[in-house]
C-alpha cells in the first residue's frame, strides 16, 4: 500500500519493494500518482519525467505561468490568492470566466460566471469544496468552441500522438461534466495538425518527456487552438477502453510496454471509430439500482457497459463531486455512428435514486 498524501513516505515505501523484487519502471495511472511515480523513479534511477514538470500538472498556476513564459496560447488568466478578491479578478479578465481551484481534476469546482454576483457565489462554492483550505483558485477568460483531447505518449522529449478526441457535446457551462468523447476527429486536418502541435508543444513548455500525457484544448474563433488543461498520465477512469492499437492491444499495455522500453513497431489506433460516454450524475442522492442496462447494451455499436458506483453508494453532480456515474464504449464506421449508438445508449437507462 502506497500512501498518496505524503511523497517521501511512498517514497520509502517503493524503495522497500525495489530491495524484495526489482523494479523496471514505476508508473502512475491517476493524478494523484504522478509526483510519488517521478519521485521514486528518480530515487530508483529509473527513467521519468522530472519531478517539477509533473508538479506543473497538478497545480493550474504553475501551469498556466509555464505556457504563458513560452507564449502558447492560452485563456486570459489571473491568480487569485487565498482570501483574494475574486470579484476584481474576474472584472478584469472580463465575462463570461470561469472560476476554478488549482489542485483539483474532473472538472471538480469549475464554474462558469456571467457577472460579479455568479463570481462571488462561485468564489464561496469552490471555498466550501476545498473544505476552506488556503489554496489560490485561477480565474480564466471563458473560451467558446469545440473542445478536443489529445492522448500522446512522450519518450525522450518525443510526442507520439496516439489519438485525438472530440467532445461533441457542448461545454459551455455553468458546470464541465463531459459526456462524450470520440476519435478520430472530425476536424479539417489543418485544424487537427495545429492542435497535435500545440499539444506537443505544452508538454515541452512544463518540462515533461517521458510516458502518457492527455492534453485537453478548445477551437476558438477563427479556428485558434487553446490549450485548457495538460496532465501527465493517460486519459481518465475507465475511457482508455475506448481505445485498441494492433491486434486489439489496449492504451494500458501501450503505456506498459512503452515503460519497459518494448517495441511499439505497428501499434497504431484500430482503424475504426471508436468512443466512450462518461455517464452524467444528474441528481444528488444513494444510488439504488440503474435500469436499462440490458436495452442499452443492445444497442447496435456498443461493446461494452460498466456503472462504477456501487449501489447504496452516494452519487454527487458537479461541482461538488468527482467522478461519473459510469461509462458506455462503442465502435463503429464512422465517428457519427459511435456518437449516435452512445447517445441511444444513455437514453436506455434510467437511473433510480434512494
Amino acid at each position: 500500500m502506497v500512501p498518496l498524501t505524503d511523497v517521501d513516505a511512498a517514497v520509502s515505501v517503493i524503495a522497500a519493494l525495489h530491495r524484495r523484487t526489482p523494479l523496471d519502471a514505476v508508473l502512475a495511472v491517476d493524478d494523484q500518482g504522478v509526483v510519488i511515480a517521478s519521485a521514486a523513479a528518480t530515487h530508483l534511477g529509473l527513467r521519468h519525467n522530472p519531478r517539477d514538470a509533473v508538479a506543473a500538472t497538478r497545480d493550474k498556476s504553475i501551469m498556466r505561468e509555464l505556457l504563458a513564459a513560452a507564449s502558447l496560447p492560452q485563456p486570459a488568466y489571473r491568480i487569485v490568492p487565498s482570501g483574494g478578491d475574486v470579484v476584481a479578478a474576474a472584472a478584469q479578465i472580463g465575462y463570461p470566466c470561469v472560476v476554478k481551484p488549482v489542485s483539483r481534476s474532473a472538472s471538480q469546482g469549475v464554474i462558469r460566471v456571467n457577472d460579479a454576483a455568479e463570481a462571488g457565489a462561485a468564489d464561496v462554492r469552490i471555498r466550501a469544496i476545498l473544505a476552506n483550505c488556503p489554496e489560490p483558485l485561477l480565474v480564466e477568460r471563458f473560451v467558446p468552441g469545440d473542445e478536443v483531447a489529445v492522448e500522446g505518449l512522450l519518450t525522450s522529449g518525443y510526442f507520439e500522438v496516439l489519438a485525438v478526441f472530440d467532445k461533441p457535446d457542448p461545454l459551455d457551462g455553468p458546470f464541465f461534466e463531459e459526456t462524450i468523447y470520440v476519435t478520430p476527429s472530425r476536424q479539417p486536418l489543418a485544424v487537427v495538425a495545429e492542435i497535435e502541435t500545440i499539444a506537443s508543444q505544452a508538454a515541452a513548455a512544463l518540462g515533461l518527456c517521458e510516458g502518457p500525457v492527455h492534453v485537453e484544448l478548445r477551437i476558438g474563433s477563427g479556428g485558434v487552438v487553446t490549450v485548457l488543461e495538460i496532465a501527465a498520465r493517460s486519459i481518465g477512469g475507465l475511457c482508455a477502453r475506448a481505445l485498441r492499437f494492433g491486434a486489439g492491444v489496449s492504451l494500458e499495455e501501450v503505456i506498459i510496454r512503452h515503460a519497459l522500453r518494448m517495441g511499439l513497431d505497428g501499434l497504431t489506433r484500430e482503424a475504426q471509430a471508436s468512443g466512450v460516454m462518461m455517464l452524467p450524475i444528474r441528481a444528488a442522492g444513494v444510488l439504488d439500482h440503474v435500469a436499462g442496462q440490458e436495452r442499452a447494451l443492445a444497442v447496435k455499436g456498443v461493446v461494452g457497459l460498466e456503472i462504477s458506483i456501487a449501489s447504496g453508494r452516494p452519487v454527487v453532480p458537479l461541482p461538488e463531486g468527482d467522478r461519473y456515474l459510469g461509462f458506455i464504449f462503442a465502435r463503429g464506421a464512422t465517428p457519427q455512428v459511435v456518437e449516435a449508438a452512445l447517445t441511444r445508449a444513455e437514453a436506455c437507462l434510467d437511473v433510480r435514486l434512494a
